[in-house]
């Protein structure tokens, strides 16, 4: 376990995401500070409690009124952001504890991270005594659309299904913003920092009872409490899927987590161990983490492992075969009855079997009848993994269409389709099929999906 403050159970986070008032210290007005861009962020998301931006030497920043202090504000405060150089927190800190706030983002550096041990555990003491829960320091702070909460960067608005917790608050960052522009959104966003009081298994317990969370993806470089860890997983692997990538699986990566969180990373095969005992998914890497989860976010693990691949594209089709039976699922021929009706349906320069080949002039309305055909002749298929390659418009109607006729998961490829790529690719995860722009990473989040097991 790491050094730090301690809890014998998971903490009650609801006023944190849901707080009901907001106060920036170290708010300015200068657009190059980060304080003026946190302040800015938490406006523009359209949080709609009072925000109190705090700075001795302004009287308004942003248009709003600014104090000197938090004690001069005179409102009750649910939660603190914190930009100020790293000797003032703990003042700050015991003062939002005096006032009753339940909990700051402290997102000032020059902590345990270099060295500076004393001063991240004067700050611990002042929150204890306070009564302050703390996520950081030296983070990227906290995004909770639901609440329209954004005490982070960049400013992200959508709403989705995927809740992101990450000790890198660029990796947190770069997966939010890619969310974002897919058009998938988030449930939420957690950069943890140093962690010296809420962790990675207080979060995973909050997004795992969250209405708005339907795939957590945590990016880890140690886990901070290994019992509460395994007691949460137990609890929330059951209830929705947890994808986890780990920092420092090798010597040398554990030497830089040491240097970069001062987080112990430990031996990976302990940490993998613990995962596999609490139903946590183990990914290899950052593209693979936010794919996984955000196939998971659209559709539901289910029992099975047999694929379809439709495509119009035969050497995609191809890779996709390769990776699938890489992976353990079965891509398995057709059946005569199949094969028959497929040929009834489709036009003849169509080369049927598994991948089908619906070749290069394909509209996006022969997936669909396609699709339809199988779902009578094959009902032994678990998933359709549909790459769509060149530029065909229409292909998020199709889909929509197979999704409310066919009871099963959609994944799906789009690639080398220029601007109608753009459009459809962001249309289709929108809609909640999981698209993802070359066929091994729509291999892989199907391989997400299929536990490989029927009931």
């Amino acid at each position: 376990m790491e050094a730090g403050k301690t809890s014998d159970k998971p903490r009650d986070l609801d006023l944190l995401f849901n707080a009901r008032s907001v106060a920036v210290v170290g708010a300015s007005a200068n657009p190059e500070k980060l304080g003026y861009e946190i302040l800015n962020n938490l406006i523009n998301m359209g949080y709609s409690g009072p925000i109190y931006p705090i700075n001795p030497k302004a009287d308004e920043i942003l248009g709003l009124k600014a104090y000197p202090s938090l004690s001069d504000v005179g409102q009750p405060i649910d939660l603190i952001g914190v930009i100020v150089p790293g000797k003032f927190a703990p003042g700050v800190i015991e003062e939002a504890g005096k006032l009753g706030v339940k909990n700051a983002v402290v997102i000032s550096g020059g902590f345990r991270e270099i060295g500076n041990d004393e001063l991240e555990a004067a700050m611990v003491a002042a929150a204890e005594a306070g009564g302050v829960g703390i996520i950081g320091p030296n983070c990227q702070g906290i995004n909770y659309p639901a609440n329209k909460l954004c005490l982070s960067w960049p400013l992200i608005k959508r709403k989705g299904g995927l809740a992101l917790i990450c000790q890198s608050g660029t990796i947190a960052a770069a997966l939010g913003d890619r969310a974002d522009k897919e058009g998938i959104g988030i449930a939420g966003l957690v950069a943890l920092g140093n962690r010296c009081d809420i962790d990675e298994s207080d979060l995973i317990e909050f997004f795992g009872a969250d209405p708005n969370t339907d795939a957590i993806a945590v990016y880890l470089e140690g886990i901070r409490d290994g019992e509460k860890f395994m007691e949460v997983g137990k609890r929330v692997g059951k209830l929705k899927p947890v994808l986890v990538l780990k920092g420092g699986r090798t010597e040398r990566g554990r030497k830089a987590a040491e240097s970069h969180t001062k987080s112990i990373a430990g031996r990976g095969e302990i940490f993998d161990a613990a995962l596999r005992k609490v139903g946590f998914e183990k990914v290899e890497s950052i593209d693979e983490l936010y794919d996984c989860a955000k196939a998971l976010s659209a559709e539901k693990k289910r029992p099975g492992k047999r694929v379809q691949v439709l495509t119009s594209s035969g050497g995609s089709g191809i890779v996709a075969v390769d990776i699938l039976e890489e992976l353990g699922l079965d891509v398995a021929p057709l059946s005569e009855a199949g094969r028959k009706r497929l040929a009834e349906t489709l036009p003849s320069h169509c080369v049927i079997g598994n991948p089908l080949d619906l070749t290069g002039d394909t509209p996006a309305e022969r997936y669909q009848e396609a699709v339809l055909a199988l779902a009578e002749t094959e009902p032994g298929i678990d998933l359709y993994l549909l790459i769509f390659g060149d530029p065909i418009p229409r292909a998020t109607e199709n889909c929509r269409e197979i999704k409310a006729a066919v009871d099963r998961p959609l994944v799906a490829c789009y690639i080398g389709g220029g601007e109608v790529e753009e459009v459809e690719f962001k249309k289709m995860n929108s809609l909640k099929i999981p698209t993802f722009p070359t066929p091994e990473r729509a291999a892989r989040a199907a391989r997400s999906i299929l536990t490989g097991r029927k009931e």
